[in-house]
């Protein structure tokens, strides 16, 4: 189990670094720290994740609403996607 939560982590790293700001590492940014107000992505980029969530995992977020805040840190998309594993 901790195996699958650090391959989801690895792949949302490697997405986010397709979606981030130049000049910015992912690696400063920490894992419940706002990917917004940090610098590394923009707030538009938020649609992407949720594109890309929708697209790898299913989350149809039609039916289940979103909710921007719960897609703001590393954590909270984490959270999302293990929520619909259950």
């Amino acid at each position: 189990m901790a195996d699958d939560r650090q391959q989801r982590l690895q792949g949302l790293i490697d997405f986010l670094r397709t979606i981030q700001k130049p000049g910015k590492a992912i690696e400063s940014v920490g894992l419940d720290e706002s990917l917004v107000t940090s610098g590394l992505i923009d707030s538009l980029a938020i649609i992407e994740i949720v594109m890309f969530l929708e697209k790898n995992y299913g989350i149809d977020f039609a039916s289940t609403g979103l909710d921007p805040d719960r897609l703001a840190t590393i954590t909270g998309i984490l959270g999302v996607i293990e929520q619909t594993r259950t």
